[in-house]
């Protein structure tokens, strides 16, 4: 083994393992973080309850890839939606605007990838911690969007919220 073996170690996660976070509504566990893949990518579970989803969003430092492991999720790039049921798998390019939302009436899995990492940061900042056995997350206060709101410029997210 090389020294670059040695401070990478191999990483497994048991259904039951991996830090749960909640965030405006979505269940989210962290599989792989930048700490263990030495900032190359990080990778999670999204946990997506009918009618939730983030809102449309642009990622200046990171390509962000889905894939869609139970139900049904849509996606919008720029102008185009995405109706994507089960092992439909979509990469979203840096400087993209895209957004998902489950627009079913049952829970979506999804395993979401960023590369690189550092994004996962800010859903440790800004979520709410969850137990390890938990399967939903809370719905979303004002003060959770705020605080979501104020955090994305900080880790190159810009997001679109709708004017009303």
């Amino acid at each position: 083994m090389t020294d670059l073996d040695m401070n990478h170690p191999a990483i497994i996660r048991k259904p039951s393992e991996g830090r749960r976070i909640g965030i405006v509504g979505d269940l989210y566990r962290f599989l792989a973080t930048g700490e263990e893949t030495d900032g190359k990518y990080a990778t999670f579970e999204a946990i997506v309850p009918p009618g939730s989803g983030p809102p449309p969003h642009i990622h200046s430092r990171e390509e962000e890839s889905f894939l869609v492991l139970e139900g049904e999720m849509t996606f919008q790039l720029g102008e185009e939606r995405i109706v994507a049921g089960e092992g439909t798998f979509l990469n979203m390019p840096v400087g993209s605007l895209h957004c998902f939302k489950n627009e079913s009436q049952k829970t979506a899995r999804l395993l979401i990838s960023v590369a690189p990492a550092g994004l996962e940061q800010m859903f440790f900042e800004v979520g709410q911690p969850l137990a390890d056995d938990a399967d939903t997350a809370p719905p979303p206060s004002q003060a959770d969007i705020k605080k979501l709101l104020e955090a994305a410029p900080r880790y190159g997210v810009e997001i679109k919220v709708p004017h009303h």
